[in-house]
């Protein structure tokens, strides 16, 4: 292991979209492992796809990690002793290894335009043969002529590795032992002709100038990974340990998508996910408690996390299940902080200490903050709904308004001491006292305990409500 032993591992986004869930996940497991061996945890802008990759979302995507917790030790936003951090930014470096390689007879140069090399691809697709170039086969495009019509046009040669013909052998600390055989991977492109490198080559100088020692992704990588063992061997720097850790499935077993549902953690975040709940749950895709804990925040991760417990079977999304942990989370929350969050969704001026008694009054209803002005609204507004009027409720309500009136210190037990001395003679009893109080206080069938809305509603608003059924 290279820099004196220290675990350095790596989160490594292209900015071309918002943050989706299985990105998160490996940002969270390379970070738990980060944190665990105190070792150094590094964020890299992969931002070499002019085309795709956009400023705004490279801020959106280190706005989402930080919402998420993930604290990173070098980045391009706090920069570090392997700096850049965006590849955009080290092309230079990715343009002298080429050249190291060449010098070598590792890698060569190759004067065929992108539709060339495509038209070979069809022609050995066509044969029944892999789609595997050899120098021998990219030699001919190397012509005097050609290099002269570069040369005019400006253009610069694609640079290729020359793959070795061997078996590779990988010990992937998830997947078990993953042999390559000898030719199952032709040469490949190291630079393009617009000079700007490919994932695989500028991946492996970054991760080795970086000095990663663990490579920790998705399982999608898992084939990219002998062309990268291959160009560290070529380069004669340290091969660092791999994981490819399981793919996401949606509820149905096939891939995670849009079709699902809300897949970037930004969504999530508009709904009202805690992000300590979207950690724990991303955290047990892929991974489980040495104990079979469910709920666990994130020094509880920290403590517990090892390679050794992420698995090679696909994790399944399970959207039910990060609600109820999302709901869990909030009942953990401190319920201040709540607050303070749920006025970004409620988004009404009123007074703290009252939103305080309504957060605490539904606080174990909430499975989405998104769903607090749907499950608040009568704190804030009287119900515009008709209750049937039958002549044993008038003259129930009648007697309870009257009880009310007398009350002078507003509390639990003055409001209890008040329907006991009204349902004493009351026609309407039990069940259907409560449940039509209910409806005409908040005009819903279900939520917060009765006796917890009519002391937060206070005396004269209750009174009103009331007053306004009766008129009605």
């Amino acid at each position: 292991m290279s820099n004196n032993g220290q675990v350095r591992v790596r989160f490594a986004p292209s900015p071309t979209g918002y943050l989706h869930v299985g990105g998160a996940r490996t940002a969270l497991f390379n970070y738990l492992f980060a944190r665990k061996t105190n070792g150094k945890f590094i964020l890299r802008i992969e931002d070499t796809d002019l085309e795709r990759s956009e400023k705004v979302f490279e801020e959106q995507l280190i706005n989402a990690l930080r919402w998420l917790g993930l604290d990173w030790d070098e980045g391009p936003d706090i920069g570090g002793p392997y700096g850049p951090y965006r590849q955009s930014e080290r092309t230079e470096l990715y343009h002298y290894y080429a050249q190291e390689l060449i010098k070598q007879g590792k890698a060569y140069e190759v004067y065929a335009y992108p539709e060339e090399i495509e038209q070979l691809r069809e022609k050995l697709l066509a044969e029944g043969k892999a789609p595997h170039y050899t120098r021998e086969m990219l030699e001919p495009y190397n012509t005097a002529e050609r290099k002269r019509e570069y040369e005019e046009k400006g253009l610069r040669p694609a640079i290729y590795f020359s793959m070795p013909r061997k078996d590779y052998v990988i010990n992937d600390v998830v997947k078990g032992e993953v042999v390559f055989k000898a030719g199952s991977v032709g040469d490949f492109a190291l630079l393009r002709s617009n000079g700007m490198p490919t994932y695989n080559y500028a991946c492996v100088i970054d991760d080795g100038l970086m000095k990663i020692t663990h490579v920790l992704r998705g399982d999608d990588h898992l084939s990219n990974t002998v062309k990268q063992v291959a160009l560290y061997e070529a380069l004669g720097w340290p091969v660092p340990v791999f994981g490819h850790v399981s793919m996401i499935l949606g509820p149905d077993g096939s891939k995670l998508s849009k079709r699902h549902g809300a897949t970037s953690v930004e969504e999530f975040k508009a709904r009202g996910y805690l992000p300590e709940a979207l950690v724990n749950f991303l955290a047990l895709l892929g991974w489980s408690h040495p104990e079979g804990k469910e709920i666990l925040t994130k020094e509880e991760l920290i403590s517990s996390f090892s390679l050794e417990r992420l698995v090679k079977n696909p994790a399944i999304f399970n959207p039910d299940k990060l609600r109820w942990m999302n709901s869990e989370h909030i009942r953990m929350k401190d319920t201040k902080e709540l607050v303070k969050l749920a006025k970004m969704f409620i988004n009404r001026d009123v007074d703290e200490a009252y939103l305080e008694k309504v957060i605490v009054a539904v606080k174990d209803r909430i499975e989405e903050l998104s769903q607090l002005p749907e499950l608040t609204d009568f704190f804030f507004e009287r119900p515009n709904v008709s209750v049937e009027k039958t002549p044993e409720a008038v003259e129930t309500y009648k007697a309870l308004l009257e009880e009310l009136q007398k009350v002078e210190v507003w509390n639990k037990e003055n409001i209890y001491a008040s329907f006991k001395t009204a349902m004493k003679n009351a026609k309407l009893k039990g069940k259907d006292f409560y449940m039509t109080l209910r409806l005409i206080l908040t005009g819903k069938n279900e939520g917060p305990e009765l006796i917890d809305i009519l002391e937060i509603l206070g005396k004269e608003e209750v009174i009103a409500r009331i007053q306004n059924y009766l008129n009605a």
